[in-house]
């Protein structure tokens, strides 16, 4: 019998203060006391997302704007411009190292790159 103490809730990116974290936490955690007390199982997971955003398949992401959000055409097009093509390199003082072409990641520091990333993990929790 699977029994959700809570709904899945994504910290990541969310706008909600720290206390309102805390207090989620919180609750969290009182959940699973009490269930520990009345002798059920608990279990949390707790996945780390650090370098997710460097993990963002690109034709993956396309298939899913495309099949689960219903993006198509010339929109879809855009997505996978703004997304294909994308290289770095560094330069420190007079080296500069190899031009490495990106195939899989989201911008980091943009406005979509959170929002494409959040779009791509979307079905994460049925997964789990």
């Amino acid at each position: 019998m699977v029994n959700v103490v809570r709904p899945s809730v994504s910290l990541s990116y969310a706008n909600i203060s720290e206390t309102k974290q805390d207090r989620l936490w919180y609750g969290y955690y009182h959940d699973m006391l009490l269930a520990t007390d009345n002798g059920q199982v608990t279990a949390l997971c707790l996945l780390d997302f650090t370098a997710a955003f460097d993990t963002v398949d690109h034709e993956l992401l396309m298939l899913r704007l495309e099949r689960q959000f219903g993006i198509h055409d010339v929109a879809l097009e855009w997505f996978r411009s703004y997304l294909q093509g994308r290289s770095f390199r560094v330069i420190y003082g007079q080296s500069t190292s190899a031009t490495i072409h990106i195939v899989c990641s989201v911008p980091q520091g943009s406005v979509l790159g959170p929002r494409l990333f959040i779009l791509y993990k979307a079905d994460l929790a049925e997964l789990v």
